[in-house]
């Protein structure tokens, strides 16, 4: 539970960040991967912290969730960013194309699929404290 309202939780401030950030409301970022902070890596993050409260810290499931989150975040970074600039570069190469009549009129590829170290770093971070208030409040809540 506390995994799933912290990857919503991370959706839903994207916006409010791109604001602060860029100085423009950008809702569709609420529903997009990408941006700040990373709600695959508070999900996964806030997925490990959750079970190592609840489990222990020493517990296989914490161990196992720790080792899916490093992936997940790894590839956030690596691959999924690197795909997102290969996009970046292909979509200028067809605008241009475009322009000159070279080819049929083309979708754009989506652009925003990785993170930024920063970004993942973040939403780690955010995974973390919101798993760890989840887990506070239900304690004595729930």
């Amino acid at each position: 539970m506390a995994a799933v309202l912290v990857w919503a939780a991370a959706q839903f401030v994207k916006p409010f960040v791109a604001v602060v950030t860029q100085r423009t409301w950008q809702w569709h970022l609420m529903l997009s991967s990408g941006g700040m902070p990373s709600s695959h890596s508070a999900l996964v993050s806030g997925l490990a912290w959750a079970l190592g409260l609840q489990e222990g810290f020493a517990s296989p499931a914490f161990a196992i969730s720790t080792v899916l989150a490093m992936i997940v975040i790894y590839d956030s970074t690596g691959v999924r960013r690197a795909a997102g600039e290969q996009a970046r570069i292909l979509n200028l190469i067809v605008v241009d194309d475009l322009l000159k009549g070279k080819f049929p009129k083309q979708a754009r590829l989506r652009e925003m699929l990785g993170h930024t170290p920063k970004q993942a770093i973040s939403g780690t971070l955010f995974g973390i404290v919101g798993a760890w208030l989840a887990y506070l409040v239900l304690q004595n809540y729930g």
